[in-house]
């Protein structure tokens, strides 16, 4: 804890990312926190990714930047690739996607924050965002999120996006005991539970730390307009969010000695719930005291209850 920087392994994934890779690239070099390594996982990329890889291993030097094989199974299992490399011992860990641009204080910002907290224990800081079009022009900011970070919310709503995300040893620990065979939905989102669902500290910075690009390939990242929230309801319908909250509560399973009891107890309301009678779905509900961050997502997950698609 008495160290004056902290060293941080930036975990960046990257699959045909030759159109904003460099930009991205060029944002990390310039952070004002200066002890960082990029690691990065490419997932078989057939444009010229990896030689805009190898160009800059070559310039920053190979102690700045490593290039492995994707696993080729999609985004997530792709960054619990990086997870689970033990080649990568930082002091703390920072997801990156590869489209993005970040601001010259985002990894100093979260260094901050996280050298208040005991290494022994699970940090995680994520934040708001720049929302831009691929030519960067800022055309908003993410949703503000008011109410507290907890496993309540977790476990029906990721709060921060894993490009915001930056996190400690401890944390990563945690998530390196996760049987990701019991069917990982998304990266982010579980390491949201797993650290406050195992009692550790999770920050969300109101202030942005990026820019975060909105184009065709993540229409439902920001969830902040018309055409995102129609996506989610259209996947709430076929019973997507159904199908995720079983994935989630099945991995989250897999760490059941390290969850908190109260932790464990939401998570055994919930199953028990589902099945339920449809009063008892909602008073169920109701008395767990879950949460998500607004009220129209709050209205959309009682009627998930209702109609069975929770």
């Amino acid at each position: 804890m008495g160290k004056n920087s902290h060293s941080i392994a930036i975990l960046l994934c990257t699959y045909n990312s030759n159109k904003f890779l460099e930009e991205q690239l060029d944002s990390i070099y310039t952070q004002s926190h200066p002890d960082w390594r990029v690691w990065v996982s490419d997932d078989g990329s057939e444009d010229n990714t990896v030689d805009i890889l190898e160009g800059y291993r070559n310039k920053w030097g190979e102690q700045k930047l490593s290039i492995q094989e994707g696993p080729q199974q999609g985004f997530a299992l792709n960054f619990f690739s990086l997870i689970n490399n033990r080649n990568i011992q930082e002091d703390y860990y920072a997801y990156s996607d590869h489209d993005d641009v970040w601001m010259k204080d985002k990894l100093a910002r979260a260094a901050k924050w996280l050298k208040t907290i005991s290494e022994d224990t699970p940090a995680l800081y994520c934040s708001r965002t720049h929302l831009v079009d691929d030519d960067l022009n800022e055309i908003g900011f993410s949703p503000l999120f008011s109410r507290p970070p907890s496993f309540s919310n977790a476990i029906v709503q990721n709060i921060g996006g894993g490009n915001t995300m930056v996190f400690n040893r401890a944390a990563r620990n945690l998530l390196q005991q996760v049987d990701i065979r019991k069917g990982l939905i998304s990266h982010d989102w579980l390491t949201y539970q797993v650290v406050s669902g195992c009692g550790g500290e999770v920050f969300y910075d109101r202030s942005p730390t990026l820019y975060y690009r909105q184009h065709a390939e993540n229409i439902s990242g920001a969830n902040n307009n018309w055409r995102a929230r129609l996506y989610r309801i259209k996947i709430l319908y076929k019973g997507r969010f159904k199908e995720w909250n079983t994935s989630n509560i099945s991995i989250l399973s897999s760490i059941s000695s390290k969850l908190l009891p109260e932790s464990s107890i939401i998570i055994e309301s919930l199953m028990h719930i589902r099945n339920s009678a449809l009063l008892s779905r909602v008073l169920g509900l109701k008395k767990l005291v879950i949460y998500r961050q607004t009220w129209p997502s709050n209205l959309g997950m009682y009627l998930a209850i209702i109609f069975k698609k929770f």
